[in-house]
């Protein structure tokens, strides 16, 4: 882990250090729990324009089966494995 400071006003460090005795957690894991929930929101973020521009990728392909055919092999390797 990389050490790094945090400058807090004095009621964003009351109110933390009143959370960390009532949750049983040290100050350093409460802010270590709030910088992964921003960098999830982010990821979470920057993936919309990547999903939104994938939406419909294939729709032009001709050299896919249709999904008809895909569930009937499948349907026919799981009776064979049975």
């Amino acid at each position: 882990m990389i050490a790094t400071a945090v400058l807090l006003s004095e009621q964003e460090y009351n109110t933390l250090h009143m959370i960390a005795l009532q949750t049983g957690k040290s100050e350093d894991d409460l802010l270590r729990q709030a910088v992964k929930q921003l960098l999830t929101q982010f990821q979470l973020a920057d993936r919309r324009p990547l999903l939104r521009q994938a939406r419909g990728m294939w729709r032009e392909r001709t050299d896919l089966p249709d999904w008809k055919s895909l569930r009937q092999e499948f349907d026919r390797t799981e009776s064979l494995s049975l």
